[in-house]
């Protein structure tokens, strides 16, 4: 028998913040479908972010339908219990324990969704809903708001309109209740821990791949069940590609390893990236690079308090990197015009921060009435600038190419500035040789 490992107190009051964006209308939201690896294998399941968010409940074939002040106002349809097939699958709360464990008003088995759920929707003035997260379900819900075109249309109230509801639930996810920040604080937490380990475990010789291994043996004995993203491990030039994935190169000696990698603590993450040396010691030209993207790093997180934008934190990362690229001389020319002309994405091509919380990238806007948005107290972002030199790279110094580094840090907005989240993660040069000289 299982039981839900979070209070159904944190998910109602979720809903009760929720209910007057949608008021008159009905949320539908569907959990992630499962999907096959190969054969007969599935990937790890994972609850789709807004469902969890609203219910807590971690099922796969399931829907949560929401609608403020009628009776039922929540209803949950979910797989019926059945103790042959639970055999082979685990464990399911039914319909009778979904009701009493999650705090629902009505549940019904996930087969009379065709049945039932029209009736929920028939008297709401809104349908909160997004399309193409599911296609399948898509096509169920497009022709049950079909069917009830012709009753509507007889009662002269038009077709049913369709709303997508990412943006009001996304309002409430970029501000982070204390609960979440202690769930985002645990996350941020095991993961800089599992970053020193794996500092500790690098060696001239060792696979990417393994050094992967040890950071998730390290989060999920920190309590994360998985990862909140796949993990880059980039030794070398491997690091020049921003989202490398194959993970599975030799580290050697005299290379960098950029680790950009975070674990998963109650569907919050964390995101670290930190580099370090192969063989536990930055070459003088490493270090040289690498401290000059650390000081605008620390400099951007020394920024943050509220009323600041992503955009003005963006505007200076592109303005102090590229006094790095004209100092290393990357770059040749007027400060100005290199900026006027995007000259500097050769060696920085992305943003310099995103929204951090149940998805990596987490929901949120970035701005508001066509305005960038200035960022509240409660909110968490990244900050990560980062330098990287293809190995290819025409006209630049010979012993720069193939350096990629990336340094980022979990930021928590708090009502007089921040927070680093991160903070216990080693990123000073020093304290890196350390922590790989005595591990």
């Amino acid at each position: 028998m299982r039981t839900p490992q979070f209070s159904m107190s944190i998910f109602e009051e979720r809903r009760k913040k929720l209910s007057p964006t949608i008021k008159g209308g009905a949320l539908v939201i569907a959990a992630n479908p499962e999907y096959i690896r190969n054969g007969d294998v599935n990937y790890p399941y994972r609850q789709e972010s807004n469902f969890f968010y609203l219910t807590g409940f971690e099922e796969p074939n399931s829907v949560f339908v929401y609608r403020p002040g009628k009776k039922p106002e929540t209803v949950m349809f979910v797989m019926s219990k059945d103790p042959a097939q639970e055999t082979w699958t685990g464990f399911r709360y039914g319909t009778d324990g979904t009701k009493a464990n999650f705090h629902i008003d009505a549940t019904y088995p996930i087969e009379a969704i065709r049945a039932e759920l029209p009736k929920l929707l028939a008297d709401v003035d809104q349908l909160f809903y997004s399309l193409y997260n599911d296609r399948r379900f898509d096509e169920l819900i497009l022709q049950m708001v079909n069917d009830l075109t012709w009753s509507r249309s007889r009662a002269n109230r038009g077709n049913l309109p369709i709303v997508d509801p990412r943006a009001l639930i996304g309002e409430l996810r970029l501000r982070k209740s204390s609960v979440e920040v202690e769930w985002h604080r645990q996350a941020c937490e095991a993961s800089g821990e599992a970053h020193i380990e794996v500092m500790k475990a690098i060696r001239p010789g060792i696979n990417e791949r393994a050094l992967h291994g040890v950071f998730v043996r390290a989060i999920m004995e920190r309590g994360c069940p998985r990862e909140g993203y796949h993990a880059i491990v980039a030794s070398g030039e491997n690091a020049t590609t921003l989202h490398y994935n194959f993970n599975d190169q030799t580290c050697r000696d005299g290379d960098l390893l950029l680790l950009d990698a975070g674990g998963e603590f109650n569907y919050f993450s964390g995101d670290i990236t930190r580099v370090f040396p192969v063989n536990g010691r930055f070459s003088e030209t490493q270090k040289r690079i690498y401290q000059k993207v650390l000081n605008v790093q620390k400099e951007l997180v020394a920024m943050v308090k509220p009323g600041v934008s992503r955009e003005g934190l963006q505007r200076e990362t592109i303005s102090k990197l590229t006094d790095v690229m004209i100092d290393e001389k990357l770059l040749k020319g007027r400060k100005d015009d290199l900026i006027e002309k995007k000259e500097y994405m050769k060696f920085y091509m992305h943003g310099v921060s995103h929204w951090l919380g149940m998805d990596v990238h987490d929901a949120g806007t970035i701005s508001v009435n066509n305005e960038p948005r200035q960022i509240e107290a409660g909110f968490v972002l990244t900050i990560e600038p980062g330098l990287y030199i293809p190995k290819d790279s025409p006209d630049v110094p010979n012993e720069l190419r193939g350096i990629g580094i990336r340094i980022e840090d979990d930021i928590l907005v708090t009502e007089s500035g921040h927070e680093n989240l991160t903070v216990k993660c080693p990123k000073e040069i020093a304290d890196i040789e350390a922590v790989m000289r005595h591990g």
